[in-house]
């Protein structure tokens, strides 16, 4: 991802929420929202609303997408945020929905960042680590 202001001038930083829930409690939604809030809070962005997805099916134009699409076409709306990449639907979905969020001049930026795939294992087998507070015996030898 990019810095948030670099690439264009912004006069304020309003950001819509979108949340993908299917089959979530009252309190996991609260504390997605909470999530967002505190995000934005701290970014100095202001969250101007929450779109929520509630639909089960695969296909990326909900109600709640083109709705929020629709609010993204007003002048002064910076982007999207959303707690991570899997809030936008499956990975096609995802990756279709991500798109159409750039193609309108919006940002997307996602409160936890996609995993890298780390290669931490060596290739000579795994790598054996020694407890804190454990004795290390040496041979007389060494």
């Amino acid at each position: 991802m990019e810095p948030l202001t670099e690439h264009r001038p912004v006069s304020g930083l309003v950001v819509y929420g979108f949340l993908r829930l299917v089959r979530v409690s009252q309190a996991r939604q609260d504390a997605l929202v909470a999530s967002l809030t505190e995000y934005c809070r701290s970014h100095e962005l202001q969250l101007s609303g929450v779109f929520t997805d509630r639909d089960a099916s695969a296909r990326p134009a909900s109600a709640a997408f083109t709705g929020l699409l629709d609010v993204l076409a007003l002048p002064d709306v910076y982007g999207v945020i959303a707690p991570a990449m899997s809030h936008l639907g499956p990975k096609a979905i995802a990756a279709e929905r991500g798109r159409r969020i750039e193609a309108v001049g919006s940002r997307l930026l996602l409160v936890r960042k996609p995993r890298t795939a780390h290669h931490s294992i060596s290739r000579s087998g795994p790598l054996r680590r020694r407890h804190p507070g454990t004795p290390r015996v040496l041979d007389a030898e060494s």
